[in-house]
């Protein structure tokens, strides 16, 4: 549940050939800390490695947890792709809204994002592919500060596992 089936520094780390390779054939990308940071500024190359997914006909909607529909539809446009926000990952509707929108089955479809107790545990219990990346930014809330050690430290025990 909590093992993510890839790991990036950054999204844009991510080809088009890799996800190819892993028969994806549609990507759902979280926002805050992936494609932008906290300071809502964007991840640099994002909208070129946008366009080259595209290309590869891998289609991408973005997937927020955030309640500022403003700030996604920002970034979506942006990118010039569909947008759920408010999804409440990891809890299934949100991540089922994109799955639709997308027009594809779930074990096509790769979630990308940078929380392991958001991201990756909604991806793994949709049974899609499960993409962690780094966070672009650190934390500036305390209670975000201990969450992120906390998903430090299962992510940690994850991986020592295999």
């Amino acid at each position: 549940m909590f093992k993510p089936c890839a790991h990036f520094e950054r999204i844009t780390d991510i080809s088009g050939d890799y996800l190819k390779s892993k028969n994806i054939k549609a990507i759902i990308v979280d926002v805050d800390n992936t494609l932008i940071d906290l300071d809502r500024n964007q991840l640099p190359n994002i909208i070129e490695w946008a366009t080259e997914i595209k290309k590869q006909n891998i289609k991408i909607c973005v997937a927020s947890n955030s309640i500022k529909k403003g700030k996604v539809e920002k970034i979506a446009n942006l990118l010039d792709v569909p947008y759920v926000y408010a999804s409440i990952k990891p809890f299934k509707r949100g991540l089922k809204k994109a799955i639709k929108i997308l027009n594809v089955d779930s074990e096509d479809v790769a979630e990308i994002g940078d929380q392991l107790f958001t991201d990756v545990i909604g991806a793994n219990r949709m049974k899609m592919f499960s993409i962690l990346t780094n966070p672009i930014s650190p934390e500036k809330y305390f209670i975000a500060k201990i969450k992120r050690k906390i998903e430090k430290i299962v992510l940690n025990k994850v991986e020592q596992k295999n």
